[in-house]
């Protein structure tokens, strides 16, 4: 798997941690493989995101957009998601969790929408 790890905000995930988290779940979930692209962005970028491709305008901790998820592009990239890192450290406050265990969950979230699993 190849990652390409973009941050327009605080965070202090590097690439090498994310493709360490992705590939332990590539163990157990053979259908993540491929190209992924994953962007920390804010709340105002993920809330914009969110409103032009869901029409709900508030910030939200996760966007995933499956590049091959109707399989009419012929494609290794997965797809790109989307976490604000913003709102995953009020989620894990909230929850009463780390935020390094929430931002691995809403990670994982993520890829998951990527390769074809729903709520």
């Amino acid at each position: 798997m190849f990652i390409y790890f973009n941050k327009n905000v605080y965070c202090p995930w590097l690439a090498r941690d994310v493709d360490k988290i992705l590939a332990l779940a590539a163990k157990y979930e053979k259908k993540i493989k491929g190209e992924l692209e994953i962007n920390v962005v804010s709340a105002l970028e993920i809330k914009t995101l969110n409103k032009r491709y869901r029409g709900i305008n508030k910030p939200t901790d996760v966007l995933s957009f499956a590049w091959q998820e109707d399989k009419k592009i012929k494609t290794d990239n997965l797809g790109q998601i989307y976490l604000c890192y913003e709102k995953i450290m009020a989620q894990a406050k909230e929850h009463g969790v780390p935020v390094r265990e929430e931002f691995v969950r809403i990670l994982a979230h993520g890829v998951l929408h990527l390769i074809g699993y729903d709520h």
